[in-house]
């Protein structure tokens, strides 16, 4: 009962939906970079939206199933075959014991999810089956997976879940939406200016950890040093070359930027798919705005849940 791995992607890894309670011992919440994705994959086929899944980045990978299965894909449209007929995105598919998953590069975002009816029998650590990383903790033997990995399948479900969701889904990665941050007012009008009306474009150093971005220089107005304290997940921190850099999933717990803003929960899924030479722009919302933001999408997945 398990899955084979006989060609890896780029970087292909366990994540659920992260591990809460853990950054005093210097170990970030890690987690799927698009959770959105990752939830809506766990419904198709009757999981917890929290179960853990494969985020794959980039690229696929070739897998056999040693058992049946039902699966989704979701996230960014990669081109993927099974048994050499294309095998579609955003709906529930039933795999027969040895056929082959071919999946190739993203013809979109950066990353697509595989979740599977029972999830992955992987224990967890520190309450997440997360893969993290920075210190080899958590997923498969805490790393990205190899050719010739075999990944245990867990119990079957028997939740109600829809057939298929919208095949026109697409998150508009164009426009992140943010909140001020803690440091916010060590920028004049400006430098906010500068960050609502200008196009940045994703350099080539993004990853779990973080995303680079390049653009119009961003300059403080205090001269000061931050004192080294905590960073929450999406955090527009600005370094003293003046180009944001938007903590992640993986990010380090503590640091001295200053954090002009923060990007809302709402929006963490799009940076989640951000990729090389991505183009996009700033918007800043109230924290009611966000808020209310993130509650719709809630009622997304409580929609989700409730149709079969």
């Amino acid at each position: 009962m398990s899955l084979r791995v006989m060609r890896t992607g780029l970087q292909t890894t366990i994540q659920d939906l992260g591990r809460n309670g853990s950054a005093h011992l210097g170990i970030s919440g890690s987690g799927a970079a698009d959770p959105f994705s990752l939830r809506s994959g766990n419904l198709l086929v009757g999981n917890h939206e929290g179960e853990a899944g494969l985020e794959m980045t980039l690229t696929g990978g070739k897998y056999q199933f040693e058992q049946d299965a039902i699966i989704s894909l979701t996230g960014s449209y990669f081109l993927a075959e099974l048994d050499g007929k294309d095998l579609p995105f955003h709906e529930r598919v039933h795999i027969t014991k040895g056929q082959i998953m071919n999946i190739g590069p993203s013809q979109d975002g950066a990353r697509c999810y595989l979740t599977v009816q029972g999830g992955f029998d992987i224990e967890p650590v520190l309450g997440s089956r997360s893969t993290h990383l920075m210190t080899g903790m958590g997923g498969f033997r805490g790393r990205s997976l190899k050719q010739g990995d075999v990944i245990h399948l867990g119990g079957p479900s028997h939740d109600s879940a829809p057939k298929k969701i919208n095949d026109d889904l697409k998150i508009d990665r164009s426009i992140l939406r943010i909140t001020r941050g803690i440091q916010h007012d060590w920028f004049d009008q400006r430098v906010w200016d500068i960050l609502q009306n200008n196009s940045f474009k994703v350099s080539h150093i993004f990853d779990r950890m973080g995303i680079r971005v390049e653009g119009e220089t961003i300059d403080t107005v205090k001269n000061d040093e931050v004192l080294t304290e905590g960073i929450p997940i999406g955090a527009v921190q600005i370094p003293a070359n003046g180009q944001p850099i938007i903590s992640f999933v993986d990010h380090q717990t503590t640091g001295g930027y200053p954090k002009i803003a923060n990007v809302i929960t709402a929006d963490l899924c799009k940076v989640g798919q951000l990729k090389y030479q991505d183009e996009f722009r700033f918007e800043v919302v109230s924290m009611e705005e966000a808020e209310s933001l993130r509650l719709a999408q809630e009622s997304y997945f409580k929609d989700m849940r409730s149709s079969e």
